[in-house]
């Protein structure tokens, strides 16, 4: 009996795996240029829960759905364009993984090299000023003195 137990045990861990792999698992077509458009289709957009992955690197169960809604457009007859743009009209342009260029999608396009621009010219001026101030300050007696000190250098001793 012990082994019986001991074999379900064992089978039900090595099922375990497979059955996990599942619920993100997707029924393939078995038309491959069907398959093959809707992998292309799936590589052209976005995943909009993940971080910057498309809808076929993502296991998101949203991305399984839109993997899922795409295929059925293809299997509904539905041309590239058609899918696209009935994603894009029911998510936006943030589902696009190369959003087109226009007004609404400047931000995403020009944003992130102005905020670097910005960045580098701010610290620039920072740096800059920072130094001007630095090289302005004089240090009293006292403080020259105690710098030297904790230094271990005695300026009396190199001017003699």
């Amino acid at each position: 009996m012990n082994r019986l137990r001991l074999l379900l045990s064992m089978l039900w861990l090595l099922a375990l795996p497979l059955s996990a792999g599942a619920q993100t698992a997707q029924p393939m077509p078995e038309d491959p240029v069907a398959n093959k458009r809707a992998m292309h289709l799936a590589e052209e957009l976005r995943c909009l829960v993940c971080q910057n992955q498309t809808i076929a690197d993502s296991n998101a169960e949203l991305a399984v759905d839109l993997r899922r809604q795409i295929r059925e457009q293809i299997a509904h007859g539905k041309n590239d364009g058609q899918i696209i743009d009935f994603m894009v009209a029911r998510y936006g342009d943030f589902v696009l993984y190369r959003p087109p260029l226009k007004g609404t999608t400047l931000f995403l396009w020009f944003g992130p090299p102005i905020l670097l621009l910005t960045g580098f010219v701010f610290l620039f001026y920072y740096l800059k000023s920072r130094r001007k101030r630095v090289e302005q300050q004089q240090m009293s007696a006292s403080e020259r003195q105690e710098a030297q000190i904790l230094l271990g250098s005695d300026t009396r001793s190199r001017h003699a």
